[in-house]
C-alpha cells in the first residue's frame, strides 16, 4: 500500500543513466532557477514601503517619496551582483555555489560559512515566498465571502508547502514543465500591468491621499520616527529581500543542457535584465498611485484595483492569481538548490551521506523532505507573515554573496600568477633560453604551423571567452566590486535589522558551522578505525552462539537449527524463569526438542527479561575474550502487519539493548505464519 501511494505521487523510477535527459533547455531553467528572484518583485517595493511608513506615521507624508531613490540603489546593486555572477558560472561551470567558490578559493571553515548561509536562506526563501503568496490570495478575496481566508494563513502555507515538495520529488523535468507555464504568465502580465499602469496615470492621474496613521501598516520591529539616514537604510536594506534567488543559476549550472555556461550566463542576463524593470516598475507604480502598506491587503493589489476598473476589471483578478501561482512556485527554486547543495555538504561529509542518495526520480530526495520539513516549522512560528520573516531574510544571502564574490576575487588571482607563469615561459622559450636539447626536442615534436601557435598564444586558464587567462584584470574589478558592494549591504542590514530578529540567523549560522564540523570529525574517526592500515592478518576467532528462548514452539525449533548451522557444537539456548512450573515443563520438552542444544535456565525472581540475559552475555564476552558472541532470536512473523501489535516486542528490546555491546551479534530467524 505505501508502495503504491509512493508511486501515485512520485511516479515510475527512473534509470540513472537517464539524468543527461533530465537537463533544463533555457526557456525551463528561466521558469525553474528565476522564479524566486523575479517573484520578489511581488513584495520587495512593498518592504520598502513599510520601513518609511514609520516616517509617514510620524507625520511626514512625503517619507513615502524616497521609495524611487532607493529602488534604484537597489537595482544597481542587482547589476553588480548579476555582473559577477556571470563570472561565476563561466570559471565554474560545474556549478558555482558560494560553498565551492569560497572552499576552494578561501578555506574550508568560509565555505561552511557559505554553505550554512544558503541553507538558512533556501529554507526562508521557501517561508517567505509561500507566505507572500497566500497574502495575495487573501488580499483578493478582500470584501468577498472567502474573505474568512485571511484567518487560516499557516493552514494555507502548509498545503502549498507539500505541494511544491511531492512536485519536485517527481523530478526536474516535470517539476520545470510545471513551473515554466506561471511563471511567463506572470511575466506578461506583470509587465502589461506596469505599461497599463503608467498609460492610466498619464490619462486619469492615480495619486491618493497619504492615509491616517491609523490605516498604516508599519514594518516589524520600527515605532513613529522623522526621516534618518538609519530609517532609509533600514528600507533600502528591505528592499533588498528583491535580490534573493539571483545565485541560484550559478548554483544549478550542471541541470542546463550542454554548453551549460553558456546556456546558463544567457538565462542570468535575461533574469536580471526582467528583474529590474519589474522591481522598479513596481515602485514606480506605488510612487504614482500613492499606495501605502496596509494590514489585509497588499500594494500591488491596491494599485490593481484602482488602474483596473469598469469592463477591465477582471484583469485584476488575473494579475493576483498570477502573482500567488508565481510567490508559491517561486518556492522552487530552493527546492532545487538546497537539496543539492546538502549532497555537496554530504560528499565532502559534512552533513548526513543520506543527503547525497538520488531518489527514484534521480534527485536528492532526503534534502526535498527536510527543507518541507523546516520551512513548514519556520511558517507556523512566524504565522505565515511576511513582514516577521523578513528580517531573517537576507543576512545568509548577502553572506554568501560577499564570500563567492569574495572567493572569486581569490580565483582570478590564481589565474593571474598562472598566467604569467605561461607568459614568462613562452617568453623563456622565444629568447632560446632553454637547454639547447629541450628546444630541439620540443622542436621534432611539433609541426612548424603548430609551434608557431604554441610560441606565440598563452594557454587558457579556463576555456571560455569570459575567463581568458588575459582578463583577469576585468575579472578582478567586477567580482571586486561585487564583494564590496555586498559586504557594505551586508553591514547595513545586520545593523539595520539585528534587534529586529537578524540576530537569529546570526546565531543559527555558527551553530550550523560547528554542526558540520562536529558530523566531519565522526566520519574522519570512523574512517581512520576502519582503515586496513596496521591491521594484522586474519586469525582464528572463538564464536559462542546462544538462542534466547520462551518456551518451545516451531520458531524455537527453526533458529535452533539455524543456529547449529553456525556452530555445530557451540550452541546453547538460553531461557530466563519466571515461573517454576512453565521452567519443569520446558525442561520435560527440551529432551524431545533440544536436538542435544545446552539448556541454560537464568533466575530472575523480579520477572525481568532482558537484564539477566544482558549479564550472562557480559560474562561470556569476559569468559572469552576478545571471541565473539551471536545472539538468534527466534521471532514469528503475522502474516497481517496490524496482528503484530497483538504481539509483546521482546525481541526488538532485547535488539536494541545489544545494538551497542561489543563484539556481540544479533541475527533475527524469521518463522512467518500463514493466517
Amino acid at each position: 500500500m505505501v508502495t503504491a501511494v509512493k508511486r501515485l505521487l512520485v511516479g515510475n523510477p527512473l534509470k540513472t543513466q537517464q539524468a543527461v535527459h533530465e537537463r533544463l533547455t533555457k526557456k525551463t531553467a528561466l521558469a525553474v532557477f528565476s522564479s524566486d528572484a523575479l517573484s520578489s518583485t511581488a513584495y520587495a517595493t512593498e518592504e520598502i514601503l513599510l520601513v518609511l511608513a514609520a516616517a509617514v506615521a510620524f507625520g511626514q507624508a512625503y517619507a513615502f517619496h524616497y521609495v524611487i531613490p532607493i529602488s534604484i540603489g537597489i537595482a544597481v546593486l542587482l547589476a553588480i551582483v548579476a555582473t559577477s555572477y556571470r563570472q561565476t558560472i563561466h570559471a565554474y561551470p560545474s556549478g558555482g555555489g558560494a560553498y565551492i567558490v569560497a572552499k576552494e578559493n578561501l578555506g574550508t571553515t568560509p565555505g561552511l560559512v557559505a554553505g550554512a548561509s544558503l541553507l538558512v536562506d533556501y529554507v526562508l526563501t521557501v517561508s517567505v515566498s509561500i507566505a507572500a503568496g497566500v497574502a495575495a490570495v487573501t488580499s483578493m478575496v478582500q470584501g468577498t465571502r472567502y474573505a474568512w481566508l485571511d484567518e487560516h494563513k499557516v493552514f494555507l502555507c502548509m498545503i502549498f508547502i507539500a505541494f511544491i515538495a511531492v512536485v519536485n520529488l517527481r523530478g526536474v523535468r516535470e517539476s520545470g514543465a510545471l513551473f515554466a507555464t506561471p511563471t511567463y504568465a506572470f511575466i506578461v502580465c506583470f509587465l502589461f500591468m506596469i505599461g497599463y499602469g503608467l498609460f492610466h496615470y498619464l490619462v486619469y492621474g492615480g495619486a491618493t491621499p497619504v492615509p491616517g496613521q491609523d490605516e498604516l501598516k508599519i514594518a516589524e520591529g520600527y515605532k513613529l520616527q522623522p526621516i534618518t539616514l538609519l530609517l532609509i537604510l533600514g528600507a533600502f536594506s528591505n528592499g533588498c529581500a528583491a535580490l534573493t534567488g539571483i545565485e541560484a543559476i550559478s548554483n544549478g549550472v550542471p541541470a542546463f543542457k550542454q554548453p551549460e555556461a553558456r546556456n546558463a550566463s544567457t538565462t542570468l542576463l535575461v533574469m536580471a535584465v526582467l528583474l529590474t524593470t519589474m522591481f522598479l516598475g513596481t515602485s514606480v507604480m506605488a510612487y504614482l498611485y500613492g499606495v501605502h502598506p496596509h494590514e489585509n491587503e497588499t500594494v500591488i493589489s491596491q494599485f490593481g484595483r484602482i488602474m483596473f476598473t469598469g469592463a477591465f476589471g477582471w484583469f485584476y483578478y488575473v494579475v493576483q492569481i498570477v502573482t500567488a501561482l508565481i510567490l508559491v512556485l517561486a518556492a522552487n527554486t530552493s527546492f532545487a538548490d538546497f537539496p543539492r547543495l546538502a549532497s555537496l555538504l554530504a560528499r565532502d561529509r559534512f552533513l548526513p551521506r543520506q543527503f547525497t542518495n538520488r531518489g527514484d526520480k534521480l534527485v536528492f530526495s532526503n534534502g526535498i523532505v527536510i527543507l518541507a520539513m523546516f520551512s513548514a516549522i519556520l511558517v507556523a512560528a512566524f504565522g505565515g507573515d511576511t513582514s516577521r520573516l523578513i528580517p531573517l531574510y537576507a543576512v545568509g544571502v548577502f553572506l554568501s554573496f560577499t564570500l563567492s564574490q569574495t572567493g572569486m576575487v581569490r580565483h582570478w588571482m590564481k589565474a593571474r600568477s598562472e598566467a604569467l607563469g605561461r607568459e614568462a615561459e613562452t617568453r623563456d622559450r622565444l629568447n632560446g633560453e632553454l637547454p639547447v636539447e629541450m628546444r630541439t626536442a620540443e622542436a621534432k615534436a611539433l609541426p612548424d604551423a603548430q609551434l608557431t601557435t604554441a610560441e606565440t598564444h598563452a594557454p587558457y586558464f579556463v576555456k571560455d571567452e569570459v575567463t581568458d587567462s588575459s582578463q583577469w584584470k576585468k575579472s578582478i574589478v567586477i567580482n571586486g566590486l561585487g564583494a564590496m558592494a555586498t559586504f557594505v549591504v551586508l553591514c547595513v542590514f545586520i545593523t539595520t535589522k539585528f534587534i529586529h530578529g537578524a540576530w537569529i540567523v546570526v546565531v543559527v549560522i555558527p551553530l550550523l558551522v560547528l554542526m558540520f564540523r562536529a558530523i566531519h570529525k565522526h566520519y574522519v574517526q570512523i574512517a581512520e578505525q576502519l582503515s586496513t592500515e596496521g591491521l594484522e592478518q586474519l586469525a582464528e576467532i572463538k564464536n559462542t552462539v546462544i538462542v534466547p528462548i520462551s518456551g518451545i514452539h516451531r520458531g524455537v525449533i527453526n533458529a535452533l537449527q539455524y543456529a547449529k548451522s553456525i556452530s555445530p557444537n557451540g550452541v546453547k539456548a538460553v531461557y530466563v524463569d519466571f515461573d517454576e512450573e512453565a521452567t519443569r515443563n520446558l525442561r520435560e520438552k527440551w529432551e524431545q526438542w533440544g536436538s542435544g542444544v545446552e539448556l541454560v535456565v537464568l533466575p530472575s525472581p523480579y520477572r525481568e527479561l532482558t537484564r539477566p540475559l544482558l549479564r550472562h552475555i557480559d560474562r561470556l564476552r569476559r569468559k572469552h575474550g576478545e571471541g565473539f558472541v551471536t545472539v538468534v532470536l527466534p521471532e514469528f512473523i503475522p502474516a497481517r502487519w496490524w496482528q503484530q501489535l497483538l504481539h509483546n516486542q521482546s525481541s526488538l528490546l532485547l535488539k536494541g539493548s545489544l545494538l551497542f555491546k561489543k563484539g556481540v551479534i544479533v541475527t533475527s530467524v524469521p518463522y512467518h505464519l500463514k493466517h
